[in-house]
């Protein structure tokens, strides 16, 4: 099937997906950057409405040109290396890249099973932490992520890419703290926190049944609200001169620890 080519580095399409690197093009159009052949097969597994595909043959064989041209209903362009380079995101030129416009997921979509298992993000800025939660999440298997006081847009190239398309199989929300808060109440959820000052180390704590993990912003940890209102407030024991660990890093030891608990509690069920 013959394909649209755009050869030339001052075409519309060319301005359009480069405006679309600030959060304010992304937020006024709906639309974001996801680039690479895993990030973009994983946004159509998760059926993320595409709008446009660009492909460089200079990067692909025709056989992964064939079956993305198949497989994507949007409007497909094919590129020149000079094209793409100016397009490309990063400097990982997989010749894939797509103009998609994916939506966040709500609290009903969420809602899954009765022992829900949560992760939420309050205030994290970088968009590496962002994505390697998500990986975190997607590979514990937990039933969503909800993010307050959101400082980067989900749907940041940055963290679609730092997230290895992962960002389309977690179900993600977002919300208020109050909001969120609201909603694990009512879901019965306990809401679990690491603070450095806390008493109990997170081996120690029964994290079974239905909880949600904080994590606060790296700068300054999680704010008072969730000071407040967390059931169980555990830290991670430091041997160092630091007295936390990366975000991304304290959120998988928490994830892992409860998958160990329940897993434990399941087989004496048995």
């Amino acid at each position: 099937m013959p394909l649209n080519k755009i050869t030339s580095l001052t075409n519309a399409r060319v301005k359009d997906i480069i405006q679309l690197r600030n959060r304010k093009q992304r937020a006024e159009t709906g639309l974001t950057i996801v680039e690479g052949h895993r990030e973009i097969a994983r946004a159509l597994e998760a059926g993320v409405p595409f709008k446009e595909l660009y492909l460089c043959r200079d990067y692909i064989d025709d056989e992964q040109a064939g079956e993305l041209i198949a497989s994507v209903k949007a409007s497909i362009y094919e590129t020149t290396k000079s094209v793409y380079s100016k397009i490309s995101y990063g400097d990982r030129e997989e010749g894939l890249l797509a103009v998609c416009g994916p939506q966040p997921a709500s609290f009903n979509d969420i809602v899954s099973k009765a022992q829900l298992f949560i992760v939420i993000v309050e205030g994290v800025e970088k968009p590496g932490n962002l994505g390697a939660i998500l990986r975190t999440c997607d590979g514990a298997g937990v039933d969503g992520m909800i993010i307050c006081d959101e400082q980067t847009d989900i749907y940041n190239p940055n963290v679609i890419r730092a997230s290895l398309g992962t960002v389309f199989s977690v179900k993600v929300a977002v919300s208020t703290n109050e909001e969120t808060f609201k909603f694990l109440k009512s879901k019965n959820v306990k809401v679990c926190a690491t603070f450095p000052q806390a008493r109990a180390v997170y081996t120690e704590e029964k994290l079974t049944g239905a909880i949600a993990v904080v994590a606060g912003s790296e700068q300054s940890g999680l704010t008072d609200f969730w000071t407040r209102h967390a059931d169980l407030k555990v830290r991670i024991p430091m041997k160092g001169y630091a007295d936390s660990l990366n975000v991304s890093a304290s959120t998988a030891i928490l994830l892992y620890e409860i998958i160990r608990q329940r897993s434990i509690y399941s087989a004496s069920q048995k």
